[in-house]
């Protein structure tokens, strides 16, 4: 049974240019112990997605204007904000790309683990203090003792994504959301998280919804993968079929654009033009624009989300009459 089902979320933000759709109709399922990754280029609705799960978007701008979030097969939008707040960091818990903007400067690291542990788990201030400890000296932190005592100015880059992970696991959550956690650590730190990452996923049997533009880290973290572009799921596969015969053209330009050691090219692969404006969408085909394979019927229709043999999924016109087909999701 799926922990997490995200079933046609649609997200909407109100703006006084217009009505932005930074999601629309966007479904995918998390298993417990499983990690889901979410890629795509930047504005195709990845962090949004994130944050309407959490139902943190910025009010009254945002809005889910349609669809479901089940945890347990409860749904999510229907809670009042009390009762989210109980699940947030509690049930649910999320790393967010710059630690140092999403941790409060003016409180010691060991403070803010804490207080999600005398909120949530109802500690007393030794008890909470004691988990703290625990939880940095289990991300790898030294001297976890001390640190708990420090600010996140003292703490360098590394450590403060660390000091993150440990207060988003500090109540042991069902689910942890990680949006972009490595984009700003240096190469050798990252390989560092996300070894902590899979080693904590392990041992804590929590499933991991881990979003990024970096198809070389899903590689290494996810079992199964959703490829977004322009607010929409355009494919979504187990990691091995995916990186090794990507259907939709999109998928399969961001895997040409991949850095190879053993490669003979001089250049890198591009895909042409950037994401549209989601306040300027294109007709039919959102990808039709950028995508060398475009037919006549992408620029009038968009595709619905075919499925395809091996429970996998794309939004393509090119598997309509595939032998591959076994059906369309909508």
């Amino acid at each position: 049974m799926a922990l997490l089902e995200v079933k046609n979320l649609k997200t909407y933000f109100d703006t006084d240019a217009g009505t932005v759709k930074a999601v629309d109709g966007v479904s995918f399922s998390i298993e417990p112990g499983k990690t889901l990754g979410i890629v795509g280029e930047s504005g195709c609705g990845k962090s949004v997605t994130s944050l309407s799960i959490m139902q943190l978007l910025p009010k009254p701008v945002g809005r889910v204007a349609g669809g479901e979030i089940l945890m347990n097969g409860k749904n999510l939008l229907d809670l009042s904000e009390p009762e989210m707040r109980k699940i947030r960091g509690n049930d649910i818990s999320m790393i967010f790309q710059e630690p140092m903007t999403s941790l409060n400067p003016v409180y010691t690291i060991g403070e803010q683990i804490m207080e999600p542990l005398r909120f949530h788990q109802g500690m007393n201030d030794r008890q909470a203090l004691d988990r703290a400890v625990e939880m940095i000296d289990l991300v790898g932190i030294p001297s976890p003792k001390q640190r708990v005592t420090e600010y996140p100015h003292q703490l360098s880059g590394g450590m403060r994504q660390r000091a993150m992970i440990a207060m988003a696991l500090a109540c042991n959550p069902a689910l942890l959301i990680a949006d972009e956690p490595t984009t700003a650590l240096d190469v050798t730190v990252q390989a560092q998280i996300l070894d902590l990452m899979n080693e904590l996923r392990e041992r804590l049997n929590s499933a991991i919804m881990f979003i990024t533009h970096d198809l070389g880290v899903i590689a290494q973290m996810a079992q199964r993968v959703v490829v977004m572009y322009a607010g929409k799921v355009v494919e979504e596969a187990d990691v091995e079929p995916l990186y090794g015969t990507p259907k939709h053209p999109y998928t399969q330009g961001l895997l040409r654009s991949i850095p190879r050691m053993d490669s003979d090219r001089e250049r890198l692969d591009v895909i042409p033009g950037v994401v549209p404006s989601p306040l300027n969408f294109p007709g039919g085909c959102k990808f039709h624009n950028r995508c060398d394979r475009c037919m006549d019927r992408c620029v009038r229709e968009e595709s619905p989300l075919y499925l395809l043999k091996g429970n996998r999924k794309v939004r393509c016109w090119l598997y309509e009459d595939s032998a591959e087909r076994e059906g369309a999701e909508e």
